[in-house]
């Protein structure tokens, strides 16, 4: 017993979570027109960083039902009430990429005021900015937000960007902006968007005109993303003292050195060997480390049966191998994977530490299909994952 819960002390303690895996969320709310957008993006560029993603809340409106939409086309469906936004889905996303876990954004036409099929993926921002009218509506995404900001503008200007907006970007008529504006926009800013300024942090009036609000929303962004650096940084260090400590995972498998495999290492080790020797030795050494991978492979038991009549109790392999390659060196296993398995998927990640920091940033993630399936799918698969350290072999 207590063996166990040593070891359940040990895997707590060296669990490891990635940067994107606490990401910093602004919400920006705001009369429509006020400028939240323009504001968001002016913050993003003050900003000046990597991996700030802007979420509007324009992508989680409900679908409509026939009526719904035709009341749509005829300017007569309220889109500025709370009930017309799907708040369950947003938070799910945003308690989803607050996690570190990947996020599937709804795309919404404006044009046939309904919600699309496909979606948009986001994964691993830094900063996400959230901006909608009823951004600091819920309290559910109020409690996963960093910082909430309301945005003000004068009405008639707030009427002015709208008009231009719903012209050039949705290809609406003056008319029917009118109507939406006096009918559902106005009475509902006072009703529900205009409370939300006792919970805001911080109230920008002008929007990006006014620059000492900007310098003061951008700094508090800056140092709470040094705040999560800094303690980052201390739990990398913390973390490689305690896995210095610990001895190798059951999980690592290390191959046999067996005469065959000696012989190789010393093949690619020495500094006299040409680039066809190298190159030919390393996809055989490639060839030995993937067959060992394939050992874990998940099978059943399978009856065959030969072309003369006979049965072979056998193995079948459970689902396909999925393999991920993990940059830049992973690469050079490709070769050797696809001469094992020729119809294998194959996906890439890419991690780099910064220069600076020596933080890990993701910068390249595409993975197969298969893995983006449901989770009941995926235990039923299988995935082999392939890294090489670089600078092994000189």
């Amino acid at each position: 017993m207590a063996a166990n819960e040593s070891h359940v002390t040990v895997q707590k303690r060296l669990h490891y979570a990635p940067p994107w895996a606490d990401v910093s969320i602004i919400g920006i709310a705001g009369s429509s027109g006020s400028g939240k957008s323009t504001l968001a993006h002016a913050i993003c560029k003050k900003l000046n960083l990597p991996w700030v993603v802007i979420l509007s809340m324009d992508s989680f409106y409900n679908p409509l039902t026939p009526e719904q939409s035709k009341k749509a086309f005829n300017n007569d469906f309220d889109f500025d009430s709370p009930e017309a936004i799907d708040f369950d889905v947003l938070t799910q996303c945003l308690r989803d990429l607050k996690a570190g876990k990947r996020a599937e954004i709804p795309v919404y036409s404006f044009a046939k005021h309904q919600r699309l099929d496909h979606s948009t993926t986001i994964y691993s921002p830094h900063v996400l900015i959230l901006e909608g009218i009823f951004a600091l509506y819920d309290q559910r995404i109020l409690d996963l937000l960093d910082m909430k900001i309301f945005c003000e503008a004068d009405p008639d200007t707030c009427l002015s960007r709208r008009v231009l907006r719903d012209v050039r970007e949705r290809d609406r008529d003056v008319e029917g902006i009118m109507k939406q504006w006096f009918g559902f926009v106005k009475p509902n800013f006072e009703k529900y968007v205009e409370p939300q300024r006792k919970v805001a942090d911080v109230i920008v009036p002008r929007g990006i005109e006014n620059h000492v609000a900007m310098t003061m929303v951008v700094q508090y962004i800056e140092r709470k993303l040094l705040e999560k650096s800094t303690h980052h940084r201390a739990a990398l260090t913390q973390l490689e003292i305690d896995a210095s400590a610990e001895p190798l995972s059951d999980k690592v498998f290390i191959l046999d050195q067996t005469p065959q495999l000696r012989g190789m290492n010393t093949i690619l080790q020495d500094i006299d060997t040409s680039a066809e020797d190298f190159i030919f030795y390393f996809d055989r050494l490639a060839c030995l480390l993937v067959e060992k991978a394939l050992n874990n492979v998940r099978f059943k038991e399978y009856d065959a049966e030969t072309p003369a009549g006979y049965k072979y109790k056998g193995l079948q392999a459970k689902g396909e191998v999925t393999a991920v390659l993990v940059l830049r060196g992973g690469a050079a296993f490709e070769t050797a994977l696809h001469r094992l398995i020729p119809d294998c998927r194959t996906g890439r990640i890419l991690v780099q530490s910064n220069v600076r920091t020596g933080e890990p940033e993701l910068h390249y993630l595409k993975l197969p299909s298969q893995i983006e399936k449901s989770e009941k799918e995926r235990r039923r698969a299988s995935y082999l994952r392939i890294e090489i350290i670089q600078g092994l072999y000189r």
